[in-house]
């Protein structure tokens, strides 16, 4: 898995640098303006896991004939549901999350209780999901709105977050010095600026970029995920000094 990070993050930096000479040899040969057509287009490859969406989105909701999340957690396909409400046990909200874990295990996640404390059902979400940017949408827009569809008892559902390393200028260096050598490669630096707000709910991570590779925003995501993935910090926020 680190390799294929790896590689990716490297595959990254490359096609940036190929984009960038293409477009000055098309400004610059001769005089003569080349069609941005004719240029070979990078891998679709290349873009495949830069953007994350939750299983829940809504963002296409004027062109979907229906909610297959929706459609799956109300229906009663099982001999002994008939779809109606559901008493609040640890039974019954696995067998609801059960009908939702298909559509995260698509994505590379799944979910998995925590706790349940009264009215309270607490989620951790797994794998892709666990650190995805869209992670709130998925627990509010889908596990919690399927919940509570099947199991009116329930109040609230909110994510449960793994324990991970403690938030500190040596554990970001150790996610930082993985990136560091492929920085070089494209003529650039990082390093960490500022730590602020260690105890609080949404600590951020203040890091500089210099070099080639400081404009590329796609290179900034694939840090910013890592560091969320070391860390399994729900509110952990990473800013650019610019």
């Amino acid at each position: 898995m680190k390799f294929t990070n790896n590689l990716a993050l490297l595959t990254l930096l490359a096609s940036s640098a190929n984009a960038f000479l293409s477009t000055w040899n098309t400004k610059h040969t001769f005089g003569v303006t080349t069609s941005s057509s004719s240029k070979n287009k990078a891998p679709s490859a290349l873009v495949v896991g830069m953007t994350i969406v939750s299983p829940f989105d809504d963002a296409d909701s004027e062109t979907a004939t229906a909610d297959p999340m929706e459609a799956a957690v109300s229906g009663g396909n099982d001999d002994d549901d008939d779809g109606g409400p559901l008493d609040l046990t640890w039974d019954n909200v696995e067998k609801v999350l059960d009908k939702m874990r298909p559509y995260l295990i698509q994505d590379g996640g799944n979910v998995a209780i925590s706790d349940i404390d009264g009215p309270v059902v607490k989620l951790e979400l797994q794998g892709a999901c666990g650190t995805c940017p869209s992670s709130t949408q998925t627990m509010k827009m889908g596990l919690e709105r399927g919940l509570k569809e099947r199991i009116p008892e329930i109040q609230e559902v909110i994510q449960s977050m793994p324990e991970g390393p403690e938030l500190s200028e040596d554990q970001i260096n150790v996610v930082l010095d993985g990136v560091r050598p492929f920085l070089d490669v494209a003529g650039g630096t990082i390093d960490i600026s500022s730590i602020t707000g260690e105890d609080s709910v949404a600590p951020t991570i203040l890091l500089k970029m210099e070099g080639a590779s400081a404009s590329l925003n796609s290179v900034k995501l694939e840090i910013v995920q890592r560091l969320q993935r070391h860390f399994m910090m729900s509110g952990l926020r990473v800013e650019w000094d610019e």
